[in-house]
């Protein structure tokens, strides 16, 4: 679940994501983020990410006190019950936390975390917004191999648009 411009930036040039809003036009309608929040219990995520939640989106409070957060990084920092840095094997920690009992899990970003990720994803939910910023960190990187998509949904709200899609076999 991740939100980019029309062109397939997650964040300007900069970094900023001062860009990821609606067009007015349905503001009171939340769109699908409500319902999806309700399946996860679990959010992965780089420390890029995880300091702008801190620092610009959410200072004072954090977004995802219902979740478990693994913050991946390799700074030294103190773990609490519900965030926990870690600094190893990504895709390990990913089949780890899988294999558990739970809710689904949320890779929530950044683009570093998702490109690593990207074979291990079984759904994928873009919510496109109507911007082009012309610049910036792309959502995607480039891959060595296709990766198979089937479109499971869409949805419409205040000039975005959700595209729901799930992994597919050859």
């Amino acid at each position: 679940y991740i939100a980019m411009s029309l062109d397939g930036y997650i964040a300007d040039k900069n970094g900023g994501v001062g860009f990821l809003a609606g067009d007015g036009s349905d503001q009171e309608n939340p769109g699908s983020y409500p319902e999806f929040i309700k399946t996860i219990d679990t959010v992965i995520l780089g420390y890029t990410t995880y300091h702008q939640i801190v620092t610009q989106l959410s200072p004072g409070k954090w977004m995802y006190e219902a979740q478990t957060t693994y913050v991946m990084t390799s700074k030294k920092l103190e773990s609490t019950d519900k965030i926990r840095f870690k600094n190893g094997d990504l895709i390990e920690l990913l089949e780890e936390l899988k294999a558990e009992e739970g809710k689904d899990i949320w890779i929530c970003g950044g683009a570093t975390i998702i490109h690593q990720l990207m074979d291990k994803i079984d759904r994928i939910c873009i919510t496109v917004i109507p911007t082009i910023l012309g610049n910036g960190i792309p959502l995607f990187a480039k891959r060595e191999k296709e990766l198979l998509l089937k479109q499971t949904g869409i949805l419409h709200y205040n000039g975005m648009t959700d595209l729901i899609y799930e992994r597919r076999n050859p």
